[in-house]
């Protein structure tokens, strides 16, 4: 990967990072880049915008290099295939340079002019805010998926939210150095920033209906966010080990399991037969799972323990 530093050397660090995830989008971001630059010169802050070509096969990085005549603030990854929004994240934000990253969809969805107000929100002491799509101009399968995704997320996560996968935020450094990004866990930024500790706020913000191509939204996706929320969870609540986490579980079976042998066990010495019956077959299974659950976690600690991070994404060019 191209060292950060002799990219940008000598140059001065700008006061915001827009991250723009891009798939497919060459119609929408010439308006885009146009919106983000008013919405931010308004403000009096310099910035830059970083578009993660994510596998396009359209003309969006042909579109990305024309911009880059009129707006010298667009910078541009471009991977080598469709690795999913997550990684693009990931990509964008280990190159964004400013203190301050706002992140939004290239559809034209996002509204750029909300930026003030979320940087104005974020400035009351939060550590990333949110959006929240009030009036969301989605279909209705869309909306109700998305429903039940934010009530389920809320519930798990501890951090209620109406809006967990909406794609208009800003964070502070900080925050994007913490989270962890790979799967679909875009979807849970803000979840793993407030399990980290910091303070996490949600704005209502404009929603607009798209006006170019086609949304990249399916089934497999929807299903893929609630496995990885077990992940999520799972993470939050490992303590400092996943034995912690897996051996935990191994006691309560043993102790059950446990319970329910030694009760057989004290009736056979005082002389009653022993008989094959349901409760036994089921005391002996609970305390094999206990074992397992044990192991398990022994496992998995041998796995964190020699894990080496590995980028989840391969850059075809840096511009």
């Amino acid at each position: 990967m191209v060292d950060q530093t002799d990219l940008f050397a000598g140059s001065p660090t700008p006061d915001l990072s827009v991250v723009v995830p891009a798939l497919d989008e060459a119609d929408s971001l010439p308006e885009l880049v146009a919106r983000i630059s008013e919405a931010v010169d308004g403000m009096g802050l310099t910035h830059e915008v970083w578009i993660v070509d994510d596998g396009s096969t359209d003309a969006t990085q042909a579109v990305v290099d024309q911009l880059r005549v009129s707006h010298p603030e667009v910078h541009s990854i471009q991977f080598t295939r469709n690795y999913g929004k997550a990684a693009a994240l990931s990509a964008g934000f280990a190159a964004a340079r400013a203190p301050l990253i706002v992140t939004m969809d290239a559809d034209l969805q996002d509204d750029p002019a909300e930026i003030p107000r979320l940087v104005a929100k974020l400035q009351e002491g939060w550590d990333l805010v949110s959006g929240w799509k009030q009036a969301r101009k989605d279909s209705f399968v869309k909306n109700t998926t998305s429903k039940l995704y934010n009530g389920a997320t809320s519930l798990a996560t501890g951090i209620k939210l109406h809006d967990h996968n909406c794609g208009l935020k800003i964070y502070r450094r900080e925050v994007c150095d913490a989270v962890r990004l790979y799967g679909e866990m875009h979807r849970y930024v803000p979840a793993q920033a407030h399990l980290q500790g910091f303070r996490v706020a949600e704005l209502p913000v404009r929603h607009e209906r798209r006006k170019h191509g086609v949304t990249k939204y399916g089934a497999s996706r929807f299903l893929n966010g609630f496995l990885d929320l077990l992940t999520v969870v799972f993470l939050a609540n490992r303590s400092s080990s996943p034995l912690h986490f897996f051996g935990r579980m191994g006691l309560g079976l043993f102790i059950v399991g446990g319970g329910i042998l030694g009760w057989f066990l004290t009736t056979w010495l005082l002389g009653h037969g022993l008989r094959i019956r349901p409760l036994l077959l089921l005391g002996v299974t609970l305390v094999i799972l206990a074992v397992q659950f044990v192991s398990l976690g022994l496992v998995a600690e041998l796995v964190v323990a020699g894990h080496k991070p590995e980028a989840e994404y391969r850059v075809r060019r840096r511009i």
